[in-house]
């Protein structure tokens, strides 16, 4: 029963980024009570690169609403998503801003880019391929020694109130946490995954106006071969 119901959620999953992401932004603002955009942004806080400082890649960019932030703060990214309904989306609201749609289509785990070639990392809201080794390693590879990759894997809403209630069950029961659970003892294992795979890692919780994001910054160390 219990795998059936994650099989009925990764299905969900897999719709609302493919033939359902033209829904993605509606269905992001409605379940964050509006704060989406918010969690979105945190991720740019701890960059820890400034513009010019060389390419930013942003895993997983979606409808390509953080690609747009990055590029209005000056910026030079590249956006890489494995779906291409989001690389349409991203693709159009971009050169509709006026801004170059530079995105690559792939699997994190397998990134088509030099060692070294990028200055930082951002990946927010992923599926579970982000914790995965070969995910991480990959993004170490293609990482300059000490950049930061930064991954917001997600926010909790504060308050009472029957609908956060009820929004905060459903992140439960889809498996998206929330900051209490981040924040758990148990969490420390992902932070630990993390340092297997070469980097330091560190939680952060970031405010927002109804809600708080969970933040990991993590630095890439060097390797033995630099």
């Amino acid at each position: 029963m219990l795998s059936a119901w994650w099989r009925l959620v990764k299905f969900g999953f897999r719709l609302l980024y493919n033939e359902l992401a033209f829904t993605y932004d509606t269905v992001s603002f409605v379940v964050s009570l509006g704060d989406w955009r918010c969690w979105q942004r945190s991720a740019l806080r701890h960059l820890d690169a400034s513009p010019g400082s060389g390419l930013v890649l942003e895993i997983a960019h979606g409808t390509g609403n953080l690609q747009i932030d990055l590029k209005a703060a000056g910026y030079q990214t590249i956006g890489y998503d494995l779906s291409p309904y989001m690389g349409r989306i991203a693709g159009h609201k971009l050169r509709k801003r006026g801004f170059s749609a530079d995105l690559v289509r792939g699997m994190a785990q397998k990134l088509p880019f030099a060692d070294q070639s990028f200055a930082a990392a951002v990946c927010t809201f992923p599926t579970h391929f982000i914790f995965q080794g070969d995910t991480l390693r990959e993004i170490h590879r293609v990482l300059r020694p000490g950049a930061m990759l930064v991954v917001v894997p997600s926010g909790q809403l504060r308050g009472g109130g029957l609908l956060r209630s009820i929004l905060n069950f459903l992140y439960r029961i889809t498996g998206q946490g929330d900051a209490q659970g981040a924040l758990d003892p148990l969490f420390a294992p992902i932070l630990r995954f993390f340092g297997e795979h070469g980097f330091e890692a560190k939680l952060v919780v970031e405010t927002c106006p109804r809600s708080s994001a969970i933040v990991i910054a993590a630095a890439r160390r060097p390797s033995e071969s630099g």
